[in-house]
C-alpha cells in the first residue's frame, strides 16, 4: 500500500486547539483539520511539521511531542499521519494561506466535523487530557 506521509500539529493553549477549515476543492474539503502537510522525500516528520506550520499558520514551534501515528485508508488514498502536540510556539496562529481558522475547546471536538482519519487524533487528545487531569 502506498501511503502519503503527513505531519500534523495539534496546537494547544488553554485547553483549546487551533484548527483550520479545508478548502472545499481539496480531499475531505469543507471539514476542520489540525494543521500540517505532506512530508517531503528525505524529510523527517518533525522537520516537515515545523516547515508546514510556518507556511500554513505562521508559527514557529519551540516545543512539540509525538502524540500518535495513524494509518488510514480513505479508499481513494492512504495516509500515514505523524501527529504531534505543539505546546510551545512563537507567533499567533492564523490562516496564513487564506484559510479560515479558529481556537476550539477540546471538549467541543466532534468526529463529524473532521476527516475520518482525525478521529484517532481526537481520541488520543481526550486520553491525554484525562491522564493529565487525573
Amino acid at each position: 500500500m502506498n501511503y502519503i506521509d503527513v505531519a500534523v500539529g495539534v496546537i494547544l493553549r488553554d485547553n483549546k486547539t487551533y484548527v483550520c477549515l479545508r478548502a472545499s476543492d481539496k480531499h475531505q474539503g469543507g471539514k476542520w483539520e489540525f494543521p500540517g502537510g505532506k512530508v517531503e522525500a528525505g524529510e523527517a516528520p518533525d522537520a516537515a511539521l515545523g516547515r508546514e506550520l510556518q507556511e500554513e499558520v505562521a508559527i514557529v514551534i519551540t516545543h512539540c511531542e509525538p502524540l500518535v501515528l495513524i494509518e488510514h485508508d480513505y479508499g481513494d488514498k492512504c495516509v500515514r499521519l505523524h501527529v504531534y502536540t505543539v505546546a510551545g510556539f512563537n507567533g499567533e496562529p492564523t490562516g496564513a494561506e487564506g484559510q479560515p481558522g479558529k481556537w476550539l475547546a477540546l471538549e467541543k471536538l466532534s468526529y463529524d466535523d473532521f476527516p475520518a482519519a482525525n478521529r484517532e487524533i481526537i481520541d488520543a487528545l481526550i486520553a491525554q487530557q484525562a491522564k493529565t487531569a487525573g
